[in-house]
C-alpha cells in the first residue's frame, strides 16, 4: 500500500515471527508478494533475523538479485554464473518454479501492513501509529508516572514533558543500506523544510549510514542539504545510536532528564531498542523507519498520532500533518533513478583506503602481537593460562551459590552492554584506577580488547533486574551467606576467593539479541559454570557453550518462579561426569538455607556432537588450539 516502508513490513513480520516461534529454524520467505519486494526491502526482512529469533531469514534468488547485483557493480562473470548456478541446481525462483517443501507456513497479506514503530523495549513490539500514544501511555503507568502531562523547565526555560524525544537517530546497517527508505527520510526533510517546520529544540538527530554509498546519492539527489536543516547532519558510518554511542546528551537536557525522572524517548532505525541500550538517560527506545524518525524529529514527542495530530505549524500558521509532507511513490521513484552503478564502483573501489589518518598509523610487521602491558584497550586475556596439552574430564558442579536470578527476555545487552561505562561502575573505577579521564572512558564496546574492563562490565547495565533484589535496577546482587549487596563482578570475585562455583537462573528467551561474544566471555570470566534458563536463544546458547559454560533448560513447567529461589540456596549438578551426552537429562539439587533440598530435571542444551567437542575442550578457543598443535 502507499506509504508502506520496508521498516513498516520488517518491524509486522518480527513481531508475527516472534508470536510464531522460530527460535532455532531457517525461515524462507516466498508467494505472490515476492515479486513486489525489490532486493534491499528483502535484505531489510532477513537482516533482522537475530530480532525475530531465527537462525536465518532467507529469500530464493531471481532475477530481482540478478538486477541488484549489476547495480552495484559485482563481476559479470560472477552474476552470470550466480544465475547459472542457481538454475542448473533447481533454486531459481520464477513464475514457474515448483514450491519447495516447508516443515510448516505462515502467512502474511501485504496488504494488511500499515506505519509502525517498536518499542519501547523490544523490536517485535510493534505498534501502529495511532496506538502509539496508548502504547505510550502504558509504559508511562509502568513506570509509575503520576502526572504525565507536567512539563519541567530546563535552565536554559525549554519544557520538557515525559514521553518526549531527546534521540532520533537515522542509523544502522539494516535500513540505512535501503535507498527507498533513506531518500524518502530526505523527501520528507525536503517538504517539511518547505513548509517552514524545524526539529524541536530538545531532539539531538543524527545521521549515520551503512555505506559511503548512501552519502553518494543523498548528495546527488539534493537531499542532504534538507536533512542538515533538520540537524541530521552525517556523524559517521556503522554502529553509532543504534549501539550506544549517541553520545551524551546537552547537560541541561541531561540534568533536567536525571533530577526529574523524566521518561524520555529515542526514536531510530535502528534493529535493537533493548533496555539501557541506546542512551543511559532514554527509558524509552522507538525502532521506526527513516522518513518516521525524521517525522518524530519534527513532532518532538511520542505521545502523538500523527495520522491525526498536526506535526507542526507552518510559517503561515496553518497546521501541518504527516500526510502534508509524506513523499509519493512517484517521488521516490524519480529519485532512485539517480542511485548508479557508478556509485558503488567508486566507493567499492576505495573502501579500505582510509583517511590520511588512517594510513599514517603505523604497523609493526612482526609474527606475534606485541602485548603493551600498560594498554587500557588491548590486554592479553587469560583464556589459555594453565592450559593443558589435553583436556580433564569434565566434573560435575557442586555447591555453587547463584549469582544473578534474571527474568524474561534478557538481551546479550543486559549481560555484556556495549554502551557508555559509568564512572563509579566496577568498570569505571578500573579505568580510573588506571589514569583514564571520565571524559576518556569511550565506551564497553570500544575497550573490548581488554578483558579487565569487559568482565567488569558483564550484567552491569543499568536496566537489568536481579530478582534477589527487589526493586532494584542495575548489575547488583547478594553475596551469601553474609548477605552483603555488592555489584556483581564484586560478588563474582569474592567468590573466586572463596573457591566457589556459580550459576544464573533466568526466564525465557535468555541471551536475545546481537550476538555480542563478550555476554559468553563475561559470564566466563566471572567464574559461572552453568546458566539455567526456562528457553534460549540460539546464538547466546552457541556462545555460552563456545566459552564452556553450560547451558541448562528447565523442564516438565518448572520455571524460576516454581522453584522459589531467594537467592541463598546452593546449586549442585550432576550427570556432567557421567559420559556427558547432547541434548540429556541432568539433574540439578536445590539446597536451601535451612537444608531442606530437591532435585529438579533439567535438559542439557548442548545440541551437537561438535557443541560437546567444544565443551568438553574447555571452549572453543582450546579446542582450536590443542588442534593447531596436534
Amino acid at each position: 500500500n502507499e506509504g508502506i516502508t520496508a521498516t513498516d513490513l520488517v518491524l509486522t513480520v518480527t513481531h508475527l515471527l516472534r508470536q510464531k516461534g522460530v527460535v532455532g529454524k531457517f525461515v524462507e520467505f516466498y508467494g505472490p508478494g515476492l515479486k513486489y519486494l525489490p532486493l534491499a526491502d528483502r535484505a531489510t526482512i532477513a537482516n533482522m533475523a537475530p530480532e525475530y529469533g531465527a537462525t536465518c531469514g532467507l529469500f530464493p534468488i531471481d532475477a530481482e538479485t540478478i538486477k541488484y547485483m549489476e547495480l552495484t557493480n559485482r563481476d559479470p562473470h560472477t552474476v552470470e554464473l550466480v544465475q547459472q548456478y542457481m538454475k542448473a541446481q533447481g533454486m531459481w525462483h520464477d513464475d514457474h518454479s515448483v514450491e519447495p517443501i516447508f516443515s510448516d507456513h505462515l502467512a502474511l497479506n501485504l496488504s494488511t501492513v500499515v506505519p509502525s514503530v517498536a518499542g519501547p523495549r523490544r523490536p517485535q513490539d510493534s505498534v501502529s501509529l495511532n496506538h502509539l500514544p496508548t502504547a505510550m501511555q502504558d509504559f508511562l503507568d509502568l513506570n509509575k508516572i503520576p502526572d504525565q502531562s507536567k512539563a519541567f523547565s530546563t535552565e536554559n526555560n525549554i519544557e520538557l514533558h515525559h514521553g518526549d524525544i531527546v534521540i532520533a537517530a537515522i542509523t544502522s546497517c539494516t535500513n540505512t543500506s535501503n535507498p527507498s527508505v533513506m531518500l524518502a527520510a530526505g523527501l520528507l526533510a525536503k517538504k517539511a523544510i518547505k513548509k517552514g517546520l524545524s526539529a524541536k529544540s530538545w531532539v539531538k538527530s543524527s545521521l549515520a549510514p551503512g555505506s559511503k554509498v548512501v552519502t553518494d546519492y543523498l548528495q546527488k539527489t539534493d537531499l542532504q542539504k534538507y536533512l542538515n536543516q533538520l540537524g541530521f547532519y552525517l556523524v559517521g558510518y556503522g554502529c553509532t545510536t543504534c549501539i550506544g554511542n549517541s553520545g551524551p546528551l546537552n547537560d541541561d537536557i541531561a540534568k533536567t532528564i536525571t533530577d526529574n525522572q523524566i521518561v524520555a524517548c529515542a526514536v531510530l532505525s535502528g534493529n535493537r531498542n533493548f533496555e539501557g541500550r541506546i542512551h543511559p538517560q532514554v527509558r524509552a527506545n522507538w525502532l521506526a523507519s527513516p522518513p518516521l524518525v525524521v517525522a518524530y524529529a519534527l513532532a518532538g514527542t511520542m505521545k502523538i498520532d500523527l495520522h491525526k495530530d498536526p506535526i507542526g505549524m507552518s510559517t503561515a500558521g496553518e497546521k501541518i500533518y504527516l500526510k502534508d509532507i509524506w513523499p509519493t511513490p512517484e517521488e521516490i521513484a524519480q529519485a532512485l533513478k539517480l542511485v548508479s552503478r557508478t556509485m558503488f564502483t567508486k566507493e567499492y573501489s576505495e573502501i579500505f583506503n582510509g583517511d590520511d589518518r588512517w594510513q599514517a598509523i603505523h604497523i609493526a610487521s612482526t609474527k606475534t602481537y606485541a602485548w603493551n602491558e600498560k594498554s587500557t584497550y588491548v590486554k592479553l586475556p587469560p583464556y589459555f593460562e594453565n592450559m593443558k596439552k589435553t583436556p580433564d574430564a569434565p566434573n560435575d558442579v557442586k555447591n555453587a551459590r547463584i549469582l544473578a536470578i534474571l527474568g524474561d527476555s534478557v538481551t546479550t545487552d543486559h549481560i555484556s552492554p556495549a554502551g557508555s561505562i559509568k564512572p563509579d561502575s566496577p568498570a569505571g573505577k578500573y579505568l580510573m584506577a588506571h589514569g583514564i579521564a571520565v571524559k576518556d572512558f569511550n565506551s564497553y564496546g570500544a575497550r573490548r580488547g581488554n578483558h579487565e574492563v569487559m568482565m567488569r562490565g558483564t550484567f552491569a547495565n543499568i536496566r537489568i533486574r536481579n530478582e534477589m533484589l527487589h526493586g532494584i535496577e542495575g548489575g547488583y546482587t547478594k553475596h551469601f551467606p553474609d548477605q552483603k549487596q555488592l555489584s556483581i563482578y564484586d560478588a563474582a570475585m569474592e567468590y573466586k576467593k572463596e573457591n566457589t562455583p556459580l550459576v544464573i537462573f533466568a526466564g525465557q528467551e535468555y541471551g536475545t539479541g546481537s550476538s555480542r561474544d563478550w555476554a559468553a566471555k563475561g559470564t566466563l570470566l566471572l567464574g559461572v559454570k552453568a546458566v539455567i534458563a526456562e528457553s534460549f536463544e540460539r546464538i547466546h546458547r552457541s556462545n555460552l557453550i563456545g566459552m564452556g559454560v553450560l547451558p541448562l533448560e528447565l523442564m516438565n513447567g518448572i520455571t524460576r518462579k516454581t522453584v522459589q529461589l531467594a537467592g541463598s540456596e546452593m546449586i549442585s549438578i550432576t550427570g556432567v561426569a557421567n559420559g556427558l551426552k547432547p541434548s540429556t537429562i541432568l539433574t540439578v539439587q536445590i539446597t536451601r538455607e535451612n537444608g531442606d533440598s530437591e532435585n529438579i530435571a533439567v535438559l542439557c542444551r548442548i545440541d551437537t556432537q561438535n557443541e560437546l567437542n567444544y565443551y568438553l575442550h574447555g571452549g572453543i578457543l582450546q579446542y582450536v588450539l590443542r588442534g593447531l598443535n596436534a
